[in-house]
């Protein structure tokens, strides 16, 4: 049953797993460790395959969903991970048509408590790298050993993993510094370890906490920014302005609604991986906001209205003594959003709501069509 697994947000497969460990169900994870060629999804990828069936998430446009499910079935009744390469170049084997040209690998593991370093991690908005053994000679270490590292390199592989054997002490000091870069970067890298008694390889896989969405406004055209923020999986926190209403009812898709003054906007939790979007339509209360904004680590500021608009408000902050450096300049956006030329409020919601995507991924947005070679930057993943 993979219905609605196209529609999976990130976010939500790793809800899935923590519920998976809360309730000690059987599920398994589908993880792309490796690509040639070209591919539905890139390295990192996931999906969550449940024993009935059921997905959560896709690893390709559906065309592996049953030799998947085979696979996952027989890790789930093992308990061991294993990899299995999936060559979709090979049409007498998936037959013709399909959307992928390349060769997969992909690493299949039961849910475990090796997971559990992992959610803890994004409950604590700490990014941190998976470490998992994917082929290995060393009798020592079998394949999907594992251990977990953070950004700021604390081990999480104190606690004995349950049913998981976890990677060696030297193998981890060996690759800790990879492993912290992948962690920040949010990147899929795969090393090659020499042990005493054989050679493993390693994939490190850097889990980033979930992007954020902090939008300051409480007018109707605020509900559609945040229902597709949702849906596209973002963690959206409405902070309406002063005397707006601050309630479930009105926002039902946000994350958290709150009421507060716009001075005190930072109240709302904003790290580096949180974007801020300032639409309250009130010249005042939207300038506080941007102040208040510009002293925290968001990358990405929205301002909606139109040049003349920022360029008053601009004015207003220099009489205040507040000069804009050139990274706060980089971060503003306004007008917001992509050019779309749509004027109807759905659409500059959706306008709006692609280009925080867009920054987030470190792109312009721009139509695919115009780019030239791959649509994804490739990820070397030949063995160091």
């Amino acid at each position: 049953m993979a219905a609605d697994s196209s529609s999976t947000t990130t976010s939500e497969v790793y809800r899935q797993i923590e519920q998976a460990l809360a309730a000690n169900s059987q599920f398994a994870v589908a993880t792309i460790v490796d690509v040639e060629g070209t591919a539905y999804r890139r390295p990192g990828a996931k999906m969550v395959i449940e024993s009935d069936g059921t997905s959560h998430g896709g690893i390709t446009a559906g065309c592996l969903h049953d030799p998947l499910q085979e696979d996952a079935d027989e890790v789930l009744e093992s308990g061991s991970a294993t990899v299995v390469t999936y060559d979709l170049t090979d049409d007498d084997t998936w037959g013709l048509g399909l959307g992928c040209n390349g060769v997969i690998d992909v690493l299949i593991e039961p849910v475990d408590d090796s997971w559990q370093q992992l959610v803890d991690a994004r409950a604590n908005r700490e990014a941190c790298s998976l470490i998992t053994a994917i082929e290995s000679d060393d009798p020592s270490v079998p394949v999907g050993a594992r251990a977990v590292i953070g950004e700021r390199g604390s081990r999480a592989n104190d606690r004995r993993i349950h049913e998981r054997t976890t990677l060696p002490d030297p193998i981890i000091a060996d690759i800790e510094a990879d492993a912290r870069t992948c962690a920040t970067k949010g990147n899929t890298d795969r090393i090659s370890v020499s042990t005493e008694t054989g050679e493993i390889v390693l994939v490190v896989d850097g889990i980033e906490p979930p992007q954020k969405l902090v939008v300051f406004g409480s007018q109707p055209d605020v509900r559609p920014v945040v229902r597709f923020a949702t849906q596209v999986g973002l963690e959206v926190t409405v902070v309406t302005a002063r005397g707006g209403r601050a309630d479930d009812e009105m926002f039902p898709t946000a994350d958290r609604v709150l009421a507060a003054h716009p001075s005190n906007l930072s109240d709302a939790g904003i790290d580096r991986r949180t974007s801020v979007l300032i639409m309250s339509h009130n010249f005042v209360d939207d300038r506080l906001a941007l102040e208040t904004a510009l002293e925290t680590e968001a990358p990405y500021i929205g301002l909606m209205g139109p040049r003349k608009r920022f360029e008053q408000l601009q004015s207003d902050l220099d009489n205040e003594g507040v000069e804009l450096s050139k990274r706060d300049r980089e971060r503003i956006a306004t007008p917001v959003g992509l050019n779309l030329g749509s004027d109807a409020p759905v659409e500059i919601a959706l306008s709006i709501v692609s280009e925080i995507i867009a920054v987030s991924n470190g792109r312009n947005g721009g139509r695919l069509v115009d780019r030239e070679g791959p649509i994804h930057d490739r990820q070397s993943l030949t063995s160091q």
